[in-house]
């Protein structure tokens, strides 16, 4: 992973830039800039927008393949002859039931009037700006003309629109992010990005969908050239719902929240652990983290570790063994105050320790890893093929921390062990559902741990709470929540080119005192968002 602390500063970087420019590097050089193809997410969000149709089609596509934690990156996003398949008769279905709304689609263009060429070509011209993000090209607009005067002439003008309609969301310019770039370059092999490649960069970034109006006006004015321009149309996103549904569309995957939605409890042991459980619980996270990134005044990585406070309603209450609300309050997610002894962000929520923990019981071992590997950005290796990995058998009397001692004293084991264990341990005051104990096995908790390779934050501690205020000061921490949004909102893993963008970016994310929100205008900043490498003259891929 590079360094990204503020401290190694790139070669040759300058200072800050002129008129609210953020500090720019000497020299631009950006990361490879590969083709993206929409994810479900995208896809449902962009028909959306696009038609207004909430039929939300590509949940029937096949799932994603998950590179580095996430499902958008754009080396693992290939087209298999089954999504082929799927894209095809999605666009077919879609068109369809555009094409019974004629009148929406023509906005007031009459083909008895006006005449069906001219309503086609105003269609295609401007339906077709808003599906492939930027101003169709003449040959398309011609070829799309063609299209449509065939199905006129054979079916009838709907059918001809049908036609138009469904080509154009099987182009890969709707179902990529085609970025060319400027002819002109400024530097070596060095372009900057058109203004409409810019909005839907900020567009899929911030809301996972096509651009709004306000930023197609904006590009087709040239109006997003430069930093400060583009800052200010991501606050603008920011404010709107749909940033709330990307940011948590991030969270799910970083923190690996939609796995509760398949995880299995045994009732022997877990009796309160019913079906309907994992949906609450997965609420209360997904209701918390929006709430601190969107309305806590903070916002701030800070909070997500530590915040003394939950959002749940009477069953969560209830589950919890919490107090019970107001008398006639409504039965909806609120905050509710937690004893900041036994409770502190998001590590304690039962979601993630259900995840993170076993049928029968808890583990220390995915606890562990978990910190390692997604606040940390620490990389382990997978276990060797010939040792098993089943955890030891639940014995009475015997506690969980003495039953997973074999991992320190095995050699085959305590290598990588001895990076999770005492880092799991700490957890060991929540059970395999996330519900707070002073006892496992009859015998008293101990939940002292021992983490190390966090940016200062290194030692001894006892217990989650106090792990989750450590990892809150922690330098590791700060840098990986931005390493992570990085991967996700640039599809692809930080490369040496990114050392200066990344740089950049950690400078300001410390600067807000390291807001989310902040970040992620941070992100739109970069030379990587701004810029891409030029194509090759032969026209082949970088």
């Amino acid at each position: 992973m590079i360094a990204l602390t503020a401290a190694a500063a790139c070669s040759g970087r300058s200072g800050a830039g002129a008129d609210g420019e953020p500090p720019r590097c000497a020299e631009i050089r950006p990361g490879a800039s590969p083709l993206r193809r929409m994810t479900r997410f995208e896809y449902n969000n962009t028909i959306r927008d696009l038609l207004g149709d909430d039929s939300a089609p590509a949940d029937a596509f096949v799932v994603e393949e998950e590179a580095l934690g996430f499902n958008n990156q754009a080396a693992a996003l290939g087209v298999t002859p089954l999504l082929a398949e799927q894209l095809m008769k999605a666009s077919e279905a879609i068109a369809a039931r555009a094409a019974r709304s004629l009148e929406a689609l023509l906005e007031g263009c009459e083909p008895a009037v006006q005449g069906p060429e001219v309503c086609a070509d105003e269609l295609i011209a401007r339906f077709g700006k808003r599906a492939f993000r930027r101003p169709l090209t003449p040959a398309e607009g011609e070829r799309f003309a063609r299209l449509f005067a065939w199905g006129n002439a054979e079916h009838g003008f709907s059918t001809g629109v049908e036609l138009v309609i469904q080509a154009m969301l099987q182009s890969p310019h709707f179902l990529y992010r085609v970025e060319l770039g400027m002819p002109d370059p400024v530097g070596d092999g060095v372009v900057p990005l058109s203004d409409h490649e810019i909005a839907s960069r900020l567009s899929y970034l911030l809301w996972g969908s096509m651009p709004d109006d306000a930023l197609f006006a904006a590009a087709d004015a040239g109006e997003l050239r430069t930093a400060a321009q583009v800052a200010a149309h991501a606050r603008r996103l920011l404010e709107d719902p749909r940033a709330r549904a990307a940011v948590a569309n991030f969270h799910k995957q970083w923190l690996q929240l939609s796995n509760i939605d398949t995880i299995t409890k045994d009732p022997a042991v877990y009796p309160s652990f019913h079906a309907g459980l994992p949906a609450l619980l997965r609420a209360e996270t997904e209701a918390f983290l929006e709430h601190v990134v969107f309305d806590d005044p903070a916002g701030d990585v800070a909070t997500l570790l530590t915040a003394p406070y939950s959002m749940m309603n009477a069953e969560l209450r209830a589950f919890y063994g919490l107090p019970a609300g107001p008398a006639g309050a409504p039965d909806e997610l609120a905050i509710v105050p937690l004893d900041p002894s036994q409770r502190a962000g998001f590590l304690t929520h039962a979601s993630l320790l259900s995840v993170l923990a076993k049928p029968n019981q808890s583990s220390p071992v995915h606890r562990g890893k978990f910190v390692r590997e997604r606040l940390l950005c620490q990389i382990l290796p997978p276990p060797p093929p010939d040792v098993d990995i089943q955890p030891p058998e639940v014995r009475e009397g015997i506690p969980t921390r003495r039953r997973f001692e074999q991992h320190s004293t095995d050699p085959s084991c305590s290598g990588c062990h001895k990076l999770m264990d005492p880092i799991g341990f700490g957890f060991e005051r929540y059970d395999g559902i996330g519900l707070y104990r002073e006892a496992d096995q009859g015998v008293p908790i101990d939940a002292s741990g021992e983490i190390g390779g966090t940016g200062g934050a290194d030692g001894p501690f006892d217990g989650a709470v106090e792990l989750a205020h450590r990892l809150a000061e922690s330098g590791e921490v700060r840098q990986c929540v931005a390493t992570q949004w990085f991967r996700f909102g640039y599809g692809r893993a930080e490369q040496a080119e990114d050392e200066c963008s990344m740089t950049q970016i950690q400078a300001a994310f410390a600067e807000s005192g390291y807001n989310i929100k902040a970040l992620l205008v941070a992100l739109t900043q970069t030379d990587a968002f701004r810029y891409r490498r030029a194509l090759p003259a032969d026209g082949g891929a970088l």
